[in-house]
C-alpha cells in the first residue's frame, strides 16, 4: 500500500475527517486530501506528526514507499540467468572468477 492510501487508512481507522486531520497537524483540508489522492506527499515533519497522532511508528506510515523500489536477486548458481553489470553481460570466466571469490577463494 504507498502513503497516501495509507494515511486515508489510518485517518479513518481513526474516525478522523480530512478538515480535523489538517487542523491536528497545522494544514488545510486540501492538503491532506492531495496527500490521500497522491497528488502530493507529505513532510517528514508531517509525517511523524501523524505517527504521534495516530500512535505507529513513522515505518507504518512510510515503508511502502520504501518497498515499492523492490530488490532483485538472483542466484550465481542459476545457470538460466543472464547477469549484467552496466548494462553489459558478464562473461562465464568473470562468473567463475565471482563463485571462487564467494567460496572463499576455492
Amino acid at each position: 500500500m504507498d502513503i497516501s492510501n495509507r494515511i486515508k487508512e489510518l485517518r479513518k481507522s481513526h474516525h478522523y475527517t480530512q478538515a480535523h486531520l489538517a487542523e491536528l497537524l497545522g494544514v488545510k483540508p486540501t492538503t491532506v486530501a492531495s496527500w490521500e489522492q497522491g497528488r502530493n506527499k507529505p513532510l517528514m515533519d508531517k509525517v511523524q506528526k501523524m505517527a504521534t497522532i495516530f500512535n505507529v511508528p513513522i515505518s507504518e506510515i512510510v515503508e511502502e514507499e520504501v518497498d515499492n523500489k523492490k530488490t532483485k536477486t538472483a542466484d550465481l548458481a542459476d545457470e538460466d540467468t543472464v547477469f549484467t553489470y552496466e548494462g553489459r553481460q558478464i562473461p562465464p570466466e568473470d562468473l567463475e572468477y565471482m563463485k571462487r571469490l564467494l567460496r572463499g577463494g576455492k
